[in-house]
């Protein structure tokens, strides 16, 4: 006979599946839905290289199969890109019940400002950096050189950017989290503004090519970012102090 707490795992368990079950069926009818248009959506993404070449330039295919499987890889990661919201509220429909009202209150607009702010990320990395980034690149190819990359090379590259752009725009989430769970207070993170814009800086160094423009026109977002998070921060620490002085005291 099987015990209350075994029961209880195993519906968890269940339910994980299905939740899981669900987030790959999404995934997979939205990648189904691209594949006839793969190639389109590789054409799409070379415009920022493209766009800088000079006449004539274009990228070059190396591997045998790369023009069949790079198409087919990107398709599948904006498959992923585009189902994301699916995927999250699939997370969310299983973890929810485990919350208190109050954690699902803060946790619903954290999560979508999220979501929001990686999109917002994705899209001024994919239409602002990348092209500033490519012209920079191409013009600093010697004499007698043509720039042609790899399809999948380029992929890769354009991938990662992507990602860290998008991550980089969840700095106000971070100084969020960090002021809610009372790791930093927002007397700490203005008093060390100074050191934290210096990593934002180090950090837009690293991601981006060695040129002075691309590593300020991602590190002035970032660190604009930051001040926001520090003003929304600050405005709900108030808030829960007003909440907490007129809420009634559950020893009384």
């Amino acid at each position: 006979m099987n015990e209350p707490g075994e029961q209880s795992l195993m519906a968890h368990l269940l339910e994980l599946r299905q939740r899981l079950l669900y987030a790959v069926i999404a995934v997979g009818g939205v990648f189904v839905l691209l594949l006839p248009f793969a190639p389109d959506l590789y054409a799409w993404l070379a415009q920022p290289l493209l766009a800088t070449l000079p006449k004539g330039g274009q990228l070059v295919a190396i591997e045998v199969a790369s023009t069949f499987f790079v198409p087919m890889k990107l398709a599948f990661y904006t498959a992923l890109f585009t189902a994301a919201p699916a995927v999250l509220y699939q997370i969310w429909a299983f973890v929810a019940p485990a919350l208190y009202e109050k954690e699902k209150k803060l946790a619903r607009p954290l999560l979508l400002a999220a979501g929001l702010l990686f999109y917002l990320g994705c899209a001024f990395t994919f239409f602002i950096l990348l092209p500033v980034m490519f012209a920079y690149l191409n013009s600093t190819a010697p004499a007698g050189v043509a720039m042609m990359t790899d399809i999948g090379k380029y992929l890769d590259f354009v991938l990662v950017l992507l990602l860290a752009g998008g991550v980089s725009f969840e700095v106000p989430i971070a100084v969020l989290v960090a002021v809610l769970l009372g790791w930093v207070k927002v007397e700490q993170l203005v008093e060390w503004r100074g050191y934290i814009i210096v990593a934002i800086f180090i950090i837009a160094a690293i991601i981006t090519p060695p040129d002075g423009l691309s590593q300020i026109m991602l590190a002035l977002p970032m660190w604009a970012l930051y001040e926001i998070g520090i003003v929304v921060a600050r405005i709900m620490v108030k808030s829960r102090a007003k909440a907490d002085a007129v809420s009634p005291d559950p020893a009384d």
